[in-house]
């Protein structure tokens, strides 16, 4: 599958935190990846109003 950059901005808190999976042998871009995944996996998709 063809990946594409996506970038985000996050409060420094949310960003160390990110980092510290690090430890845990995650790296942020795949939590994230990951997180994003599941979250489509169980709720459908909303399109804007509008468009």
């Amino acid at each position: 599958m063809k990946m594409i950059r996506l970038l985000i901005q996050v409060p420094e808190p949310v960003k160390a935190r990110l980092d510290g999976l690090r430890e845990q042998g995650t790296t942020a871009s795949g939590f994230i990846r990951y997180l994003l995944e599941e979250h489509f996996k169980q709720a459908p998709v909303m399109g804007r109003k509008g468009r």
